[in-house]
């Protein structure tokens, strides 16, 4: 009788309340202007920023270059606080809480379902204490509870018919709300999840991925984190993976970039090999050859080596790069299936094979989304930040030095869908190409002072300016001079590495006399042999051949200040002999190979650079296919796989002529001829990369003799 005269109809009316929550695809946002129109000058939606006027100085410097791993303490985090605000460095802190405000409505709804889900547990615990009535079992009617108390005491009969007479109408509306809600995100994850075979392909690791255990959150609470800080990229309840990172709050930076998920101490006596120094020994540029290999397609994305993104879309979604992808699938959507990308296709592991493998060097690609986000942009902002970080203290652990590369530039510094946004360049170029470029400024002044802290000393050892601006389209002036001023800047923070700065395409000919008088640059060279129709049309033979004679020429004359640059190395090159991987044309696109590359089929609609007659050495005689090209590695000949190692040894002696070189890339989905991880697989990479039985002194065989196709 006690419990009945407390259990008001109000109160049996709460219990029965369900709360539902909906989640947005977003719409997609106006398509991009015509790609392949240079002259095309469209209006961006982005705004200036407010520019900052405060120069940072670079942190004191620790004496320690080997200790253990360690949270950082209440001091130093104090005397980080303290520096950041003597230099002045609010950015991040804006920028987090710039994402927080134009997500306010969500994040003020899931506020007050987890206040209300608080104060309804709360009540429950407080009935229980009450009337000690522990409950014995449960069960679940399309949310509401009917609970069990003591042996014959279940909610009301008039609540239960009620109940009952309303079950298969709200399990009706509860399965079509998950059909809703479940079909769009499952083709989207399983797409993601299909074609990928880590065996054969360097397969991404999404295929077998399950959410972290997060372990280390165990030790804290989220009452630890500061009511302002909730909900934003600094709370690590927020974030899909925690593993190896100090989740401890904080809100200190450098350079106005978080601090965030790092440990106060660092260890640089791991060495890669046998071959190389360890991290706290000097590597000697430009004597010892750097023999690395990229990490594409994980903090950019790119098509081809993921192309499960891409896939579930048809034409008329024009789901073409991370820019449509993003907005396609909205603020939701895409962080939490990025951020899963982020933490299943590149992991410690990933770190560990590359040693073993006998490289010394990685390369990462990254955005400037992982900085910042202007008005307008779809991408997930800041979150790759921490991911970033997180894998070069990997490679840390490892003894592998990196490379920092800006893949994706405010604006697009080539147009292509690797910088992030398929289309016209509007970087040094176009209507907001100047805002643009000192955009990147301003982002190389937070980066250099940033990885100019001692713990980054023995480590980031190269620091790269942009991928693969597109100098044949931009004015040459122009680029040279923001190249300057880039360099200036990063020196000034007190950046030691090497800079490195990319050819733009011209050909390494045309840098004689460029960029003299800055101290330890480099000059980048991206080398393929299918993105030409003169090269792909070479046979299996003459390709060995161009790499011996035609890339070691070159490199050995731009080596030379009277006749190049000077020091000069390839940061990308693969054992691609075909231009057929699904998506490497972009998507929906086809091939030179196969003389199927209509780029009038791109947003846009120009022709520029179509390719609609056969390229292969046959001539289409026989028929060019790519059926072959594309063929599992189990059904590869003898003669290809020779053919594929064979070529590869032949790069990688070319450009030891340099400074050495950059594979492109570690794993893809699909394309095993861009994986240095399926070479492995296959046997048609050396599985050191150090110890090679071809060079361009040996002979090279006549391929056609053993059987090998020219036309697949």
């Amino acid at each position: 009788m006690a419990r009945n005269s407390r259990d008001s109809p109000a109160r049996r009316e709460r219990r029965r309340r369900v709360h539902h929550s909906t989640d947005s695809n977003g719409e997609l946002l106006p398509l991009p202007a015509p790609i392949y129109d240079r002259d095309s000058t469209p209006s961006s939606p982005t705004k200036p920023r407010r520019k900052r006027t405060h120069r940072p100085t670079r942190p004191p410097e620790s004496d320690s270059s080997k200790t253990t791993s360690n949270a950082l303490s209440a001091g130093t985090l104090a005397k980080l606080d303290a520096l950041n605000n003597e230099l002045g460095w609010d950015e991040y802190e804006n920028v987090y809480h710039r994402v927080r405000e134009t997500r306010t409505d969500r994040v003020v709804e899931a506020g007050e379902d987890r206040e209300r889900r608080r104060r309804e547990k709360e009540r429950r615990r407080r009935d229980r204490d009450e009337y000690h009535q522990p409950r014995k079992k449960r069960r679940v009617i399309s949310g509401p509870q009917l609970e069990r108390g003591r042996e014959d005491s279940y909610i009301d009969e008039k609540y239960a018919r009620h109940a009952h007479e309303h079950t298969s109408v709200i399990i009706v509306g509860v399965l079509l709300l998950i059909l809703a809600i479940a079909i769009p995100v499952g083709i989207v994850v399983s797409k993601k999840n299909s074609g990928t075979d880590s065996s054969s392909s360097g397969g991404a690791t999404t295929s077998s991925a399950t959410k972290p255990a997060n372990s280390n959150l165990n030790g804290i609470s989220q009452s630890d984190i500061p009511a302002s800080a909730r909900g934003t990229v600094l709370d690590p309840f927020t974030w899909y993976d925690t593993t190896d990172f100090n989740v401890t709050y904080t809100a200190a930076t450098v350079g106005g970039l978080s601090i965030m998920g790092l440990n106060s101490s660092w260890d640089d006596s791991a060495q890669a090999n046998p071959k190389v120094p360890a991290l706290k020994d000097a590597w000697q540029y430009g004597t010892m050859p750097i023999r690395g290999v990229n990490l594409g397609g994980w903090l950019s994305i790119e098509p081809f080596i993921t192309p499960s993104f891409f896939k579930g879309y048809s034409t008329r979604d024009n789901v073409i790069d991370e820019w449509t992808l993003s907005s396609k699938l909205g603020p939701t959507k895409a962080k939490s299936t990025i951020e899963q990308h982020y933490s299943s296709f590149v992991s410690e592991r990933t770190f560990a094979e590359i040693q073993a493998a006998g490289l010394d060097h990685v390369r990462i690609p990254f955005s400037y989304w992982a900085i910042t986000t202007y008005s307008g942009d779809p991408y997930v902002p800041l979150t790759s930040w921490r991911y970033l970080l997180r894998g070069i203290e990997w490679a840390r652990k490892y003894g592998l030095r990196v490379k920092l590369d800006l893949h994706g530039a405010p604006g697009s510094q080539n147009g292509w869908n690797h910088s992030g946004r398929q289309g016209p360049i509007d970087w040094l170029n176009g209507t907001h190409g100047a805002l643009n470029g000192q955009r990147t400024l301003d982002l190389h002044d937070q980066l250099s002072t940033f990885f100019a802290q001692p713990r980054y000393r023995n480590l980031v050892t190269m620091y790269g300016l942009v991928n693969e601006p597109r100098m044949v389209v931009l004015d040459t002036n122009t680029v040279l001079e923001w190249t300057t001023s880039a360099i200036n800047i990063i020196r000034k923070n007190n950046i030691t590495a090497v800079i490195v700065f990319g050819d733009g395409f011209m050909g390494l000919d045309k840098w004689r006399g460029e960029l003299q008088g800055h101290d330890n640059l480099l000059l980048d060279v991206h080398q393929y042999v299918i993105f030409n129709t003169d090269q792909i049309a070479l046979d299996h033979s003459d390709k060995i051949n161009f790499a011996c004679g035609g890339w070691t020429a070159q490199t050995l004359r731009s080596q030379n200040t009277a006749t190049g640059f000077g020091p000069t190395m390839c940061g990308e090159w693969s054992q691609a002999d075909t231009d057929c991987a699904v998506y490497l044309n972009n998507v929906g696109i086809g091939s030179r190979w196969e003389g199927t590359l209509n780029m009038a089929s791109t947003p846009g609609g120009s022709s520029s650079g179509s390719v609609l007659s056969p390229t292969c050495p046959t001539r289409n005689n026989p028929r060019c296919t790519c059926d072959g090209a594309n063929a599992d590695p189990s059904a590869w000949s003898d003669a290809y796989k020779k053919w594929l190692l064979q070529f590869a040894e032949a790069q990688m002696t070319s450009f030891e002529k340099g400074w050495g070189w950059f594979y492109w890339t570690w794993q893809t989905e699909s394309a095993p001829q861009w994986s240095w991880k399926a070479g492995l697989a296959t046997g048609t990479l050396p599985s050191k990369a150090y110890e090679r039985s071809f060079n361009c002194s040996s002979t090279i065989p006549s391929y056609a003799g053993l059987g090998l196709a020219e036309n697949y």
